[in-house]
């Protein structure tokens, strides 16, 4: 029975991964990052001097309106006036009218409550006194003086109605009694702010008022002008920092640029040259060395791994041969082809003598390993004079049939691998050997200079081409004279250069005159100064 098929909706679902990874922001980059925070900073601080203009000019344009307001309310002094008897005070005229007299008293105005006439004496009228010249409508119109009482309606002394708080006066007094300056205040129609200031007399408070529209537009005025220039000094921010970033970060985005082919695998590509005196000079040139060093570590890594790759190849070739004779005899003997015991014994005899071969093959090869994992297992005192003056013994024992000359100073020491030492000068001796007819006349010295002992093998034979004596202690490489490939598996030379290393010594190899091969052993001295050297002690040994 067929499976049955999912909902219709679920086999659309969509790739919400898919989705995400696409509506997922881009990152900003340097400049727009640096270009954002200048403007915003840029924006704080307008703001910040526009909110700061707007107040000062308003406090001062309020501490001007005060002064003026103080300097009305100056112009007026409440006072009181002794009414004759049956005298009665026309308001409208400011003036007196008694016994059929009129008395005119210019700028007062009557304020609290008028005394009733009194058959019997004179009666005491609160006024209150103003300017004494005539004040011009127009500046007038501009200020409002009243006067406040208890419960009483506010009087209006002198100036403009309209400009009238609207307040109760009970609540005007005590906002009055509170107030310690001018304040603003709605006018009586309800869309005028009015500043008023007052003074404290007896019985009330006189105060003025004045409109604040002309200080408002003021205000509004400078606001428009402040938020049109904000605008216009933001853009102009924004587009001189965009260029100057533009032209500043020009050199980096090469870099990125450079950056992205290096990553890609192009790591001979460099940054372009900029002044070393500034930060964008000192990146590239920090990014240039560091890439150099990249570039000789890789190639470092992959010259190694063919060095790898090449031992390992020539290690396999070399113990095919042996591997190869091995099998060979072991099969012959399996098949029952040695039937005589002569013909058993030459087989057991190749046998031996393959497996004695594998065996050293397999001890120079571990031998290198462990140079090239730990170059200095051991650090002792090593008399080198006895140790060459033995080692040519011993190659004079081996050979007799060459002749051998040697040169060795006295009281040669240095401090390393005695074993080590002893294997690499063995090498040397045994590759004239090796190397050379039995004719040869091979010479070996060893002296000390300049807090260095320098251990010299050289021979009168063929030597080797000198397009090959470059590689002549590289590991498994075998060349000689005209092609011929000696016998050995080219190890011999790769560990003297190895033991050398080892000791923080050199092992060079250079052309012999008239011909022949020379090849250098230098080791670190120790023990007492140099001094004069004896005459070398010589060992020869007939042809």
């Amino acid at each position: 029975m067929p499976a049955p098929k999912p909902p219709r909706w679920l086999r659309r679902r969509p790739d919400w991964h898919a989705i995400l990874t696409l509506q997922r922001p881009r990152r900003a980059q340097l400049r727009t990052r640096v270009l954002a925070g200048v403007l915003a900073v840029t924006v704080l601080a307008l703001v910040a001097f526009d909110f700061a203009a707007v107040g000062a000019l308003r406090r001062y344009l309020l501490g001007h309106t005060d002064a003026q307001l103080q300097s009305v309310l100056g112009l007026y002094r409440p006072m009181t006036i002794t009414l004759p008897s049956g005298a009665n005070w026309s308001v409208a005229n400011h003036a007196v009218i008694a016994g059929g007299k009129r008395m005119v008293f210019p700028g007062v105005h009557p304020v609290g409550r008028t005394p009733r006439p009194s058959p019997g004496g004179p009666r005491v009228q609160q006024v209150i006194a103003g300017p004494r010249f005539r004040v011009p409508a127009p500046i007038l119109a501009q200020f409002a003086v009243g006067f406040v009482s208890g419960r009483r309606p506010v009087e209006f002394v002198s100036g403009n109605p309209a400009l009238v708080p609207r307040i109760k006066p009970a609540q005007l007094q005590r906002d009055l009694a509170a107030l310690h300056g001018p304040q603003s205040v709605i006018g009586a129609d309800g869309n005028v702010t009015l500043r008023l200031g007052a003074i404290h007399e007896s019985g009330g408070f006189l105060y003025a008022t004045t409109s604040l529209g002309d200080v408002n537009s003021t205000v509004d005025h400078l606001e428009l002008i402040l938020a049109i220039a904000s605008v216009a000094v933001g853009l102009l921010v924004a587009g001189g920092i965009g260029l100057v970033l533009r032209r500043g970060l020009r050199p980096i985005e090469r870099m990125a640029t450079q950056a992205d082919k290096i990553t890609a695998g192009d790591l001979t590509d460099r940054v372009r040259p900029q002044d070393p005196g500034t930060e964008v000079g000192r990146l590239g040139a920090a990014l240039n060395g560091m890439l150099t060093r990249i570039e000789a570590s890789v190639s470092e890594r992959e010259a190694s791994q063919e060095l790898t790759r090449r031992f390992f190849a020539d290690a396999s070739h070399e113990l095919r041969n042996p591997l190869a004779s091995l099998r060979a005899n072991a099969e012959l003997y399996q098949q029952g082809a040695l039937r005589e015991p002569q013909q058993v014994d030459e087989a057991m005899s190749r046998i031996a003598h393959e497996a004695q071969r594998m065996s050293a093959l397999v001890d120079d090869m571990l031998r290198l390993a462990r140079l090239d994992q730990q170059p200095g297992q051991q650090a002792e005192p090593v008399d080198v004079t006895a140790l060459v003056t033995e080692c040519a013994e011993r190659a004079t024992v081996t050979d007799p049939a060459r002749t051998w000359h040697t040169d060795i100073a006295p009281d040669l020491a240095t401090t390393g691998d005695e074993e080590l030492l002893r294997r690499a000068i063995d090498n040397l001796l045994a590759n004239v050997r090796a190397h050379t007819p039995g004719h040869t006349t091979a010479t070996l010295t060893a002296t000390r200079c300049d807090g260095s002992i320098t251990i010299e093998v050289s021979d009168d034979g063929p030597g080797v081409p000198p397009a090959q004596l470059a590689r002549i202690f590289d590991r498994f490489y075998r060349g000689g004279p005209g092609g011929n490939c000696p016998p050995g598996a080219g190890l011999g030379l790769a560990i003297v250069n190895a033991v050398a290393a080892a000791h923080h010594g050199t092992a060079q190899a250079s052309l012999n005159d008239p011909h022949g091969l020379r090849i250098t052993f230098t080791l670190p001295a120790s023990g007492p100064a140099d001094r004069a050297t004896p005459a070398p002690h010589t060992v020869s040994a007939p042809v």
